[in-house]
């Protein structure tokens, strides 16, 4: 139900899944692995996976940190973003890549679940994408000792208040892995 015109595909979106996000993610291994199965799903049923990959002061490009875990290996035919700003869509080249794959619907998995995923999944929805999120696809690190709630309840709340979005026109939602339509 994308609001944007002549966009019926879909794209498995894999946010900043890199060495130096995810090192100290909740449930690290798991997550990268099902991560990894859905870009399998999403080659084998012929499902564009777009990359998005975070460079910052702490993310420097080409160190260790900055590069896409080895669990994980983008196809060179496979589209890749480069972003400066949580929202994968802010000052990058995401809305051109998409636009040119016909995509108006996005299933997001990735890191960190509180800040570039949340970014990402407003982002799209306030641009007119459907955006649903792979609920045991996307972590992130224990924030606690600044006042945040612990990983795992981050990761359930984003979960809930994810699966009760709504916006005219656009669809929000969640979904497991094992029940995720990569192709509607």
């Amino acid at each position: 139900m994308t609001t944007l015109d002549g966009r019926p595909n879909t794209a498995l979106l894999v946010v900043d899944v890199q060495n130096g996000v995810v090192e100290d993610a909740h449930e690290r291994d798991a997550v990268v692995g099902t991560i990894a199965g859905l870009v399998e799903r999403a080659r084998h049923e012929q499902v564009p996976v777009v990359w998005v990959q975070h460079q910052s002061e702490q993310l420097k490009v080409g160190t260790d940190g900055w590069h896409i875990v080895p669990e994980l290996v983008r196809d060179d035919d496979e589209p890749l973003v480069e972003k400066r700003y949580g929202d994968s869509f802010e000052d990058t080249t995401l809305e051109s890549v998409l636009s040119e794959l016909e995509v108006g619907r996005l299933v997001v998995v990735g890191a960190q679940t509180d800040a570039c995923i949340r970014a990402t999944l407003h982002g799209a929805l306030v641009r007119g994408y459907d955006a649903l999120l792979v609920s045991d696809a996307h972590t992130t690190e224990d924030c606690s000792r600044w006042g945040a709630p612990p990983p795992a309840d981050v990761i359930a709340h984003t979960n809930f208040y994810w699966s009760c979005e709504e916006s005219p026109g656009r669809v929000a939602g969640t979904a497991t892995a094992a029940d995720v339509q990569l192709n509607g």
